[in-house]
């Protein structure tokens, strides 16, 4: 079994509100399917979703140091901290997510992770410890666990993906790489997917936009970000890849504000064992102990 998951920062389930949720534009055909009452809700390509919980019982908006790690490890990082924390994780969060973080523990199992997303030369230069004050969640995880960082090599020979997949944000900084169509590189992620048990891939463009309220800028973001996701499933075997797409709390799903929402997340899912995958689990808490018993 290979599982994909596809993170998507500042995702949310929304109103059906047309003048500030971005998902409700009339070419949208993926992130409008979640909309309204009725869940599980079948999704294009065969897929399921479902609401879960991102408050984690801790007043305030959700965050996404705390609501990353506590997707990533399980644990209620903003409970342990009594708060939910924006930014960069803490010692105490770095800490969480070096003992138990989702790659160190497929690691434990005996089977292959891999985080896709690719790195700026700077990263390679002067080393996750002079940098670890700026270093994300995703980040952390991957470095207390072993695994690889992509570079732009990588990039090149199309090994992995930039968390702006088309490359577009490279280019204008004048980075030699090659620009991909969304449909590119989602065959490169479906095809990397073949060689781990379990792939990660971290996209944030969309907490981006969310906060500079631009419902036209969001909505053709999320088009483009559906493109992606279908040639995902278009390029892998379901009987023996389970693709899973979430979020750690709300943002684009609302222009109308410039914070961060209060409202659940999409858990989506495709794959033979779907219904597994989404049976039980209420909150993100639950997602990384339910891939870890999958994965078994």
């Amino acid at each position: 079994m290979h599982i994909i998951l596809i993170f998507i920062d500042g995702l949310g389930i929304g109103e059906k509100n047309p003048i500030k949720n971005p998902c409700t534009y009339k070419k949208i055909t993926l992130f409008n399917n979640f909309l309204g009452d009725g869940f599980p809700k079948a999704l294009p390509g065969d897929g399921l979703v479902k609401p879960i919980d991102c408050q984690l019982g801790i007043a305030g908006l959700p965050q996404s140091a705390t609501g990353q790690t506590a997707l990533y490890t399980g644990q209620n990082a903003a409970q342990i901290l009594g708060k939910h924390l924006s930014g960069f994780p803490n010692q105490k969060l770095r800490d969480l997510l070096a003992d138990y973080s989702i790659s160190k523990r497929v690691s434990d199992l005996g089977k292959k992770a891999a985080f896709i997303n690719a790195y700026r030369p700077i990263f390679f230069e002067r080393g996750p410890e002079a940098l670890l004050r700026f270093l994300s969640v995703t980040s952390i995880m991957n470095w207390k666990a072993g695994l690889k960082f992509f570079n732009f090599e990588n990039l090149r020979a199309e090994k992995c993906i930039y968390h702006d997949f088309t490359n577009r944000e490279l280019i204008r900084k004048k980075f030699r790489v090659p620009k991909f169509s969304a449909e590119k590189a989602g065959e490169i992620l479906a095809q990397a997917s073949n060689s781990f048990d379990f792939l990660l891939y971290e996209y944030f463009k969309t907490d981006r936009a969310g906060h500079k309220q631009d419902f036209t800028q969001a909505a053709h973001l999320l088009i483009e970000l559906e493109k992606f996701i279908f040639a995902v499933l278009k390029n892998v075997n379901l009987t023996e890849t389970m693709l899973v797409v979430t979020s750690d709390h709300g943002n684009i799903e609302d222009v109308s504000l410039k914070t961060h929402t209060k409202n659940p997340l999409p858990l989506m899912v495709w794959g033979d064992r779907k219904k597994e995958m989404l049976d039980g689990v209420e909150s993100i808490l639950s997602v990384t102990q339910r891939i870890l018993e999958i994965l078994k």
